[in-house]
């Protein structure tokens, strides 16, 4: 008998729904970074996107455990529309939550630093990040989304367009058109990163 870790994800789903737990155990070993860095992505928030990625693995189990996975050998594709829809409810949710924000307009939640990295790190990190988000921010929401499970989520194109319901070749045009307005505006706003 193989082990776990040479089974494919079918296979996997199949121990684990047959009572093998170690089978779940490299299921999330094997597709962790992937799921949680498109989620941190999604989020931008180190502590939300745990609470995500902890949430779609219990979705992950209770469907299994239910006999309601029908996904057969797309595993990756099903968890990361589960996260992702995860991290859309998050956004509905919090767009109808009030924030609390300071004197210059700022969340609160964005001002406090909890970090206990060097200034200057921070300062680095920080600048680059925004540079990239703020750029993200202002692309075509099907744009942004594959970008960031292309570069983020390292998924590939097939991945990605099922993850998004649409075509592989839609996938890679909305690539390509991001990329087109990334460029722009970095030339645009003579920024380099």
């Amino acid at each position: 008998m193989k082990s776990f870790s040479q089974k494919t994800d079918n296979e996997l789903v199949d121990l684990f729904t047959n009572g093998h737990l170690d089978a779940l155990e490299t299921l999330v070993l094997r597709h962790k970074d992937k799921l949680y860095t498109s989620i941190l992505f999604m989020v931008k928030d180190k502590h939300l996107a745990e609470d995500i990625f902890q949430d779609v693995f219990i979705r992950v189990i209770d469907t299994m455990r239910n006999g309601r996975y029908t996904d057969e050998g797309k595993f990756l594709p099903w968890a990361m529309r589960i996260a992702h829809n995860l991290c859309v409810d998050h956004f509905r949710k919090v767009k109808r939550t009030p924030t609390i924000r300071t004197g210059d307009d700022k969340d609160i939640f964005e001002v406090l630093n909890f970090s206990e990295e060097s200034a200057e790190y921070v300062m680095i990190k920080r600048q680059s990040h925004d540079r990239v988000r703020n750029m993200l921010d202002h692309l075509p929401e099907d744009q942004r989304e594959v970008i960031i499970l292309r570069h983020y989520a390292d998924m590939s194109f097939k991945e990605i367009a099922a993850a998004t319901n649409c075509s592989i070749n839609t996938a890679l045009g909305r690539m390509r058109y991001g990329l087109i307005n990334l460029r722009k505006m970095m030339t645009q706003r003579q920024i380099a990163l």
